[in-house]
């Protein structure tokens, strides 16, 4: 009998010394994805804001369809080029500890022809 309260005794302090350590994993694959959705945003969002300047619209009109897919605190850039608008979005993406990121998403679509 004793054997068997000493061994109940070995799981659970296997158990408590794993736990922190499989949330601290939890944690980080949730922040990973967390990272992953932003960065889907930030090409969403420029994708938006590059068709909205590709059919002519205003600066500040691209700015805010592109705000309005894109991850909070997000920047935007556009950029006139020959014949076509660049659209860049980048986002913070804070982490834990020193684990922050930037991600970003960028669109170039010719302008349409009146």
């Amino acid at each position: 009998m004793r054997s068997r309260s000493a061994a109940s005794g070995h799981v659970t302090a296997e158990v408590a010394l794993a736990m922190p350590c499989l949330l601290a994993l939890l944690g980080m694959v949730l922040w990973g994805l967390g990272a992953v959705a932003a960065q889907l945003q930030c090409g969403d969002a420029a994708r938006a804001g590059a068709r909205a300047a590709a059919r002519g619209e205003p600066v500040a009109a691209v700015r805010e369809v592109a705000r309005s897919a894109a991850p909070p605190g997000a920047e935007i850039r556009v950029t006139p080029e020959a014949g076509r608008y660049r659209v860049r979005v980048t986002a913070a993406v804070s982490g834990p500890g020193p684990l922050a990121v930037r991600v970003a998403g960028e669109a170039v679509a010719g302008a349409e022809q009146p």
